[in-house]
């Protein structure tokens, strides 16, 4: 299935389009409303409103005009009115920025099965998820479904909340540990900021987001190299494996 994706922040870019390749999705990419006008019919377009030359509603507007094909809104507007209007000029969805990439492909999915059940894949035929066949992962052996996971020199069991780094043990703090599975459920992904803390801390934590920020570093620490954990300005956090060889 191809998709076109129309978004100018080549932060958010980058890594969606790699986490939708893992997903068997081709991706074109462009970063304009008139490249997206010009640009070849998809199968789906996922269509920013915040673009640098033409709004995205105005996009979604001629796009709606000559084709049938599926739009999926991506906004980083909090205005319901913004999304109330989108859908009315023929948005089949929409998704407010931040978001997983597990949550796009199941929207791409569901608008799929509604606008063309014939292009649907069944579930059982869909392609692996992601850390599964990810490069730098070897899966996991039959029936431990993912509990020893490798990413390069990295290795992480969650059955016994052990780390090893280039054969190496560390030693990490509960929270730590959570942390970085987490982050390593899909590697290269950007997990906001409030994603990691429903899931490390609590959906219902209220303390101070601060203290994500300092188990990133101390996790940035341990692990030897900060670049294992990027920080994707004004949305959150993202687990990469350093390229630089440094450990076999």
């Amino acid at each position: 299935m191809r998709l076109l994706l129309v978004e100018d922040d080549d932060r958010i870019a980058g890594p969606l389009t790699e986490g939708l390749n893992r997903y068997g999705f081709a991706v074109d990419r462009v970063g304009t409303g008139g490249s997206a006008l010009s640009a070849p019919e998809a199968d789906l377009v996922l269509l920013d409103l915040g673009l640098p030359d033409v709004d995205g509603i105005d996009v979604c507007r001629a796009l709606r005009a000559r084709s049938s094909v599926p739009i999926i809104m991506i906004t980083a507007r909090s205005e319901e009115t913004d999304r109330v209007v989108g859908l009315e000029v023929g948005a089949d969805d929409y998704l407010s920025k931040p978001f997983g990439v597990r949550e796009l492909v199941a929207r791409i999915r569901a608008v799929t099965r509604r606008t063309h059940p014939e292009r649907h894949t069944p579930p059982s035929a869909l392609p692996p998820a992601p850390g599964d066949s990810l490069p730098h992962t070897v899966q996991a052996q039959p029936g431990q479904e993912r509990r020893v996971q490798r990413l390069g020199p990295l290795t992480i069991s969650r059955r016994t909340r052990g780390v090893t780094l280039g054969g190496q043990e560390l030693t990490l703090t509960p929270k730590e540990f959570d942390l970085l599975a987490q982050l390593a459920d899909d590697p290269g992904a950007v997990w906001s900021r409030q994603q990691i803390l429903d899931a490390v801390w609590d959906p219902h934590y209220f303390g101070p987001t601060r203290t994500l920020d300092v188990h990133v570093s101390a996790l940035r620490r341990k692990l030897g190299d900060p670049s294992w954990i990027a920080t994707v300005r004004g949305i959150g956090f993202r687990l990469t494996v350093p390229d630089d060889g440094a450990y076999g």
